[in-house]
């Protein structure tokens, strides 16, 4: 963008810089979306409980959209919101209306691929190092809640309707997550495909870590309990994000 005077200038970005911090956060953030979601369906009405997610999701959604560039308290606030209410949504089709997992599946990976073309027709990249307007963080958070949503639908598939479990599934999907990384790193593949990739592998991951960890043994868990779950994870994406804030080490150079 330009002054009056022609001179260019960067604007700030609003998002993180793709680091090892980003991807432990992420991960961690599905865990608690996933265990958090149970918790709260569990404890109190299914129905005020979703209501509640919304709420969270809308008012971190405002916050992050009232900054003008990236800070980790108030991105990171809105991801987490996102996996909770994104993992409610996701399970409102199956438990709710009774939608089958696989077609689940097959719904959300098409609003995935309709929000990545209108994204790209509009701005003519997928790239996260160019979300740098309003309009381009629309599609970037747009984006984000369909992979949230997909990936509780194939992790739910995976453990679920193809008997896997969810320790198994979550090694299933930890193997998958090797090929974006190696056909990033050894094989040079688009980074913006591995990135979106990756990106939506990881939510099965965390999830079913989350799951095995407090669904009771009943159903093949650990049986931790879901509320015990999402407060070691909260504390621990409290104190790396904590980190990031203070250090600045996922600040996108040009901010």
């Amino acid at each position: 963008m330009t002054d009056r005077r022609g001179i260019a200038h960067a604007r700030a970005l609003r998002v993180p810089e793709i680091t090892i911090y980003f991807w432990i956060v992420k991960g961690l953030s599905t865990g608690l979306g996933e265990s958090t979601s149970d918790f709260l369906v569990r404890t109190i009405h299914p129905v005020p409980a979703v209501l509640l997610g919304f709420c969270g999701f809308t008012i971190s959604l405002a916050v992050q959209f009232s900054t003008r560039r990236y800070i980790a308290w108030t991105y990171w606030f809105a991801v987490v919101m996102v996996g909770i209410f994104g993992t409610m949504a996701a399970d409102v089709l199956h438990v709710g209306l009774g939608v089958p997992y696989l077609v689940s599946t097959t719904l959300y990976a098409i609003a995935l691929a309709a929000v990545f073309a209108t994204w790209h027709a509009s701005e003519h990249t997928l790239s996260v190092h160019s979300i740098d307007t309003p309009l381009r963080e629309v599609f970037y958070w747009s984006a984000v809640v369909a992979t949230f949503a997909l990936g509780t639908a194939i992790g739910d598939l995976a453990a679920i309707t193809l008997d896997l479990g969810y320790f198994g599934s979550m090694l299933l999907f930890a193997g998958v997550m090797v090929v974006p990384v190696v056909g990033y790193r050894r094989l040079h593949w688009n980074p913006i495909l591995t990135f979106w990739m990756a990106y939506v592998v990881t939510r099965p991951v965390g999830a079913s870590l989350a799951d095995w960890l407090g669904k009771p043994s009943s159903a093949n868990g650990l049986g931790w309990g879901s509320g015990r779950v999402s407060v070691a994870l909260a504390l621990a994406i409290t104190g790396v994000v904590t980190y990031l804030a203070v250090t600045r080490k996922d600040v996108q150079q040009g901010l």
